[in-house]
């Protein structure tokens, strides 16, 4: 299915879907400043072809989904949790399984805080607790932190921005692998060209929380599926232990040297543990009514 922009609560997103409404929906959930296309083509077919109807969509501020001036969001986090709803809304589905990576996860987490109903299961790669914990968890690598803090990018240029987004990658990756600049440089410029402003992208990093929810992560009762990488430099794995322990039916797989996100070389093993940690949860009410457009 060609990608979409639908419109709930007078807010615009684009999504784009993959295989049979009529089998178990998973919502994919992107991190902070990461359109669509993260959610790369070749992992949501995989997820399709196990049987799944695959949704993902750009965040506010991403891809061609509403996009507010730099420096001006107008919305909260909050709001971006509001908006995983809203995209079930528009594909007339009463509640999915929904997986996310880095911010993403913690998005995921905070909708199946807010609106329990709506989460079958979570699948939560390359994040934290979105929520305090009473636990000290280990900061950023040293190396991560000294590339944010020395990060030259002009954001009005497209060839600095994809040059900086590409080293991002790199450092994200963890540094134990071999790095495919050329995927990742292919990537980030299909991302830099389909924005509708690349820039805008910045909204996310100054973000209030907005309204918490006031249950605990311990309150969430569905199954949780932790996926984390041993090199992630973002997130050092503690992060994805501590995560596991808190959800009362979590449970851990560590991908040994893998760094924050999903790699293609882990793409067979990610799509397998998804598909077989959605088919043990509860199915749900699938899609509901008439998906429209």
């Amino acid at each position: 299915m060609a990608e979409r922009v639908i419109a709930v609560d007078c807010v615009e997103l684009c999504t784009e879907s993959f295989g049979a409404r009529t089998d178990p929906p998973v919502l994919l959930v992107m991190g902070l400043g990461a359109s669509m296309l993260w959610w790369e083509e070749g992992f949501c077919r995989m997820l399709a072809e196990g049987g799944r109807f695959v949704i993902r969509y750009d965040h506010r501020d991403t891809g061609r989904s509403v996009t507010h001036p730099p420096g001006r969001p107008g919305y909260t986090g909050a709001d971006l949790v509001a908006d995983a709803a809203r995209v079930l809304d528009a594909h007339g589905i009463a509640a999915a399984h929904v997986a996310g990576v880095s911010a993403g996860g913690a998005l995921a987490q905070l909708l199946a805080l807010a609106h329990p109903a709506r989460v079958l299961s979570l699948t939560l790669v390359s994040t934290s607790p979105a929520l305090r914990i009473d636990r000290e968890l280990p900061p950023p690598t040293e190396e991560f932190v000294h590339f944010v803090s020395s990060a030259d990018v002009d954001w009005t240029d497209p060839v600095s921005v994809v040059d900086h987004q590409v080293a991002s990658a790199r450092v994200l990756a963890g540094g134990r692998r071999s790095f495919d600049e050329a995927a990742a440089r292919s990537l980030v410029r299909r991302d830099v060209e389909r924005a509708r402003d690349i820039a805008a992208a910045r909204n996310h990093d100054a973000l209030a929380d907005g309204d918490l929810p006031g249950t605990p992560l311990t309150s969430i009762a569905v199954p949780a599926l932790v996926i984390h990488g041993t090199a992630d430099p973002l997130f050092p794995l503690a992060h994805g232990e501590a995560l596991a322990e808190q959800l009362p039916e979590g449970r851990l797989m560590a991908l040994r040297d893998a760094g924050h996100g999903i790699e293609r070389a882990d793409w067979p093993a990610v799509v397998q543990a998804l598909l077989d940690h959605t088919a043990a949860a509860p199915s749900g009410p699938a899609a509901s009514g008439t998906d429209p457009g």
